[in-house]
């Protein structure tokens, strides 16, 4: 069975993988990144770290997740709030010169969709749209498993999606943008301005609604029709197979999700009704999705 190394770059650490093709992750190490110390020390400590996986010599190919929008035809990073010191810089080249080995990189988010279209819950499907909730909302494109990046490394960036102009402008994305009104921090926000400093995340807000609160329900039911609002606007575009759907905020899943589907099957076109909505599968959709890059290329 063939092996594939799988990368995680991220602000704080890096983590490098030997992912088999079926999924399995056969060892993980990982290491600080060290950002700020410049592009060149952070290279130099993951060729170390993929040194330090037993097996490497013999993996196939190596790809690489990391956040923000990436040009995938170069392997650079295009925008990082994490990795400022490495835009521009040729990451994938620097690997792939070392190692021998065809090295692709892609934004983390879209390898996790990779991963899961491939490994976890859109397995079998043509297109599979992933979304993740949490935070902040990203979202990621695989067709016949091949992640779609777009002409600029932005395909994917639903989290700007415009679901209600009227609504306040909160900070770089659109007024009304979905992310402001249907992530985490959203609704943690919009439970503090109810209930006050007793709301820690959004966790708070679900566990009021199950008890029955009307003001926590009201909360989840308008996020669960600006999540649909959101669906439908990439489901008339894209038309998926497939929905699959991870991040932490899908910990409240039981109190929002099953309204939100109802919702957006109000919303489509009848044709459009077969689609289906799964929850994400995969423990390390990163690092698995990240690896399987040079499998799908």
């Amino acid at each position: 069975m063939q092996k594939y190394i799988g990368i995680d770059l991220g602000g704080t650490n890096i983590r490098a993988a030997i992912v088999q093709e079926d999924g399995k992750i056969l060892c993980m190490k990982k290491s600080e990144s060290h950002p700020e110390r410049g592009a060149e020390p952070v290279m130099e400590t993951m060729i170390s770290l993929i040194e330090s996986l037993d097996g490497y010599q013999e993996c196939e190919g190596i790809g690489m997740g990391i956040p923000g929008p990436i040009n995938t035809a170069e392997g650079k990073i295009i925008v990082s709030t994490n990795l400022p010191k490495l835009i521009g810089y040729p990451i994938a080249d620097h690997i792939r010169d070392h190692f021998g080995k065809p090295t692709f990189m892609d934004n983390d988010v879209k390898v996790a969709a990779l991963g899961e279209a491939v490994l976890g819950a859109g397995k079998g499907y043509p297109i599979v749209y992933y979304v993740t909730i949490s935070t902040g909302i990203g979202g990621a494109l695989v067709i016949d498993r091949k992640v779609i990046s777009g002409q600029n490394g932005h395909a994917g960036e639903i989290g700007n999606i415009c679901i209600d102009r009227d609504r306040e402008k909160y900070n770089i994305l659109n007024a009304g943008a979905v992310e402001n009104e249907a992530s985490g921090t959203a609704i943690t926000r919009k439970g503090k301005a109810v209930f006050g400093d007793s709301i820690r995340n959004a966790g708070d807000v679900f566990e009021l609604a199950r008890t029955g609160n009307e003001k926590a329900l009201e909360i989840v039911d308008n996020m669960a029709y600006d999540l649909a609002m959101m669906f439908s606007a990439i489901g008339h575009i894209i038309d998926p197979h497939v929905f699959v759907v991870g991040g932490g905020v899908m910990k409240g899943k039981d109190v929002f999700f099953d309204k939100m589907e109802k919702y957006y099957r109000s919303m489509i076109h009848a044709g459009m009704q077969p689609v289906v909505f799964k929850e994400a599968e995969l423990e390390e959709p990163g690092i698995a999705g990240a690896a399987m890059l040079p499998m799908t290329r």
